[in-house]
Protein backbone atom coordinates (compact mmCIF):
# COMPACT_ATOMS: atom_id res chain seq x y z
CA UNK A 1 0.00 0.00 0.00
CA UNK A 2 0.95 3.68 -0.37
CA UNK A 3 2.33 5.54 2.29
CA UNK A 4 -0.29 8.45 1.52
CA UNK A 5 -3.19 5.83 0.75
CA UNK A 6 -5.61 6.11 3.12
CA UNK A 7 -6.16 2.74 5.78
CA UNK A 8 -8.72 0.97 3.99
CA UNK A 9 -9.19 2.26 0.32
CA UNK A 10 -8.56 -0.17 -2.19
CA UNK A 11 -5.98 -0.37 -4.48
CA UNK A 12 -6.63 1.60 -8.13
CA UNK A 13 -6.34 -0.52 -11.22
CA UNK A 14 -2.94 0.51 -13.25
CA UNK A 15 -3.12 0.37 -17.19
CA UNK A 16 0.11 -0.27 -17.84
CA UNK A 17 2.46 0.01 -21.05
CA UNK A 18 5.64 -1.08 -21.48
CA UNK A 19 5.96 -0.19 -17.65
CA UNK A 20 5.10 2.88 -18.23
CA UNK A 21 1.36 4.19 -16.60
CA UNK A 22 -1.21 4.78 -19.20
CA UNK A 23 -4.22 5.00 -17.27
CA UNK A 24 -5.70 4.84 -13.79
CA UNK A 25 -9.15 3.88 -12.25
CA UNK A 26 -10.29 3.88 -8.73
CA UNK A 27 -13.70 2.42 -9.10
CA UNK A 28 -16.33 1.13 -11.94
CA UNK A 29 -16.99 4.57 -13.59
CA UNK A 30 -13.41 5.15 -13.63
CA UNK A 31 -12.87 1.63 -15.38
CA UNK A 32 -15.50 2.77 -18.10
CA UNK A 33 -13.97 6.45 -18.73
CA UNK A 34 -10.24 4.25 -18.98
CA UNK A 35 -11.68 1.88 -21.71
CA UNK A 36 -12.87 4.37 -23.36
CA UNK A 37 -10.14 6.58 -23.73
CA UNK A 38 -7.39 4.17 -23.86
CA UNK A 39 -9.23 2.21 -27.05
CA UNK A 40 -8.10 5.33 -29.24
CA UNK A 41 -4.64 5.68 -27.49
CA UNK A 42 -2.97 2.34 -26.79
CA UNK A 43 -6.16 -0.58 -27.58
CA UNK A 44 -3.35 -3.74 -27.52
CA UNK A 45 -2.43 -2.58 -23.49
CA UNK A 46 -5.86 -3.09 -22.81
CA UNK A 47 -6.29 -6.18 -24.73
CA UNK A 48 -3.62 -7.39 -23.02
CA UNK A 49 -5.04 -6.39 -19.75
CA UNK A 50 -8.07 -8.10 -20.55
CA UNK A 51 -6.41 -11.05 -21.45
CA UNK A 52 -4.40 -11.87 -19.04
CA UNK A 53 -7.60 -11.47 -16.41
CA UNK A 54 -6.00 -8.65 -14.46
CA UNK A 55 -8.99 -6.24 -15.00
CA UNK A 56 -11.25 -9.50 -13.76
CA UNK A 57 -8.96 -9.70 -11.02
CA UNK A 58 -9.37 -5.89 -9.68
CA UNK A 59 -13.12 -6.22 -9.79
CA UNK A 60 -13.27 -9.40 -7.79
CA UNK A 61 -10.74 -7.55 -5.24
CA UNK A 62 -12.86 -4.25 -5.09
CA UNK A 63 -15.83 -6.31 -4.53
CA UNK A 64 -17.54 -6.03 -7.41
CA UNK A 65 -17.68 -9.70 -8.35
CA UNK A 66 -20.79 -9.79 -10.36
CA UNK A 67 -19.33 -7.48 -13.30
CA UNK A 68 -15.88 -9.75 -13.25
CA UNK A 69 -17.79 -12.40 -14.18
CA UNK A 70 -19.37 -10.59 -16.53
CA UNK A 71 -15.84 -9.77 -17.82
CA UNK A 72 -14.20 -13.24 -17.69
CA UNK A 73 -13.10 -14.44 -20.81
CA UNK A 74 -13.63 -10.98 -22.80
CA UNK A 75 -10.72 -10.17 -24.43
CA UNK A 76 -11.88 -7.03 -27.17
CA UNK A 77 -11.97 -3.72 -25.34
CA UNK A 78 -14.60 -2.48 -27.33
CA UNK A 79 -17.07 -5.09 -25.96
CA UNK A 80 -15.37 -5.19 -22.53
CA UNK A 81 -16.51 -1.24 -22.75
CA UNK A 82 -20.14 -2.21 -23.44
CA UNK A 83 -20.37 -4.91 -20.24
CA UNK A 84 -18.86 -2.34 -18.20
CA UNK A 85 -21.97 0.47 -19.79
CA UNK A 86 -24.57 -2.10 -19.79
CA UNK A 87 -23.58 -3.16 -15.56
CA UNK A 88 -23.62 0.81 -14.86
CA UNK A 89 -26.71 1.38 -16.42
CA UNK A 90 -28.19 -1.18 -14.38
CA UNK A 91 -28.99 -3.44 -17.26
CA UNK A 92 -26.62 -6.52 -16.20
CA UNK A 93 -27.45 -6.30 -11.98
CA UNK A 94 -31.09 -6.43 -12.81
CA UNK A 95 -31.17 -9.30 -14.51
CA UNK A 96 -28.84 -11.21 -12.35
CA UNK A 97 -30.55 -9.68 -9.03
CA UNK A 98 -33.90 -9.22 -10.34
CA UNK A 99 -34.01 -5.92 -8.59
CA UNK A 100 -33.49 -2.32 -9.59
CA UNK A 101 -30.42 -0.60 -8.28
CA UNK A 102 -30.62 1.97 -5.84
CA UNK A 103 -34.43 1.98 -5.46
CA UNK A 104 -34.46 -0.09 -2.08
CA UNK A 105 -36.81 -1.82 -1.02
CA UNK A 106 -40.31 -2.23 -3.22
CA UNK A 107 -43.10 -2.60 -0.06
CA UNK A 108 -45.52 0.25 -0.67
CA UNK A 109 -47.24 1.44 2.57
CA UNK A 110 -50.94 2.08 3.27
CA UNK A 111 -51.22 5.54 4.75
CA UNK A 112 -53.24 5.36 7.73
CA UNK A 113 -56.17 8.21 8.06
CA UNK A 114 -56.02 9.58 11.88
Amino acid sequence: MPPNQPIGEKEPFYFKSFNNVIGIAHNVTELEAELARLINVDREAVKYHLREGHIVQWLRYIGEGELAERLTNVTEPEQALQVVREYLSGKGRNEMRGGRRGQGSRRRYRQVKP
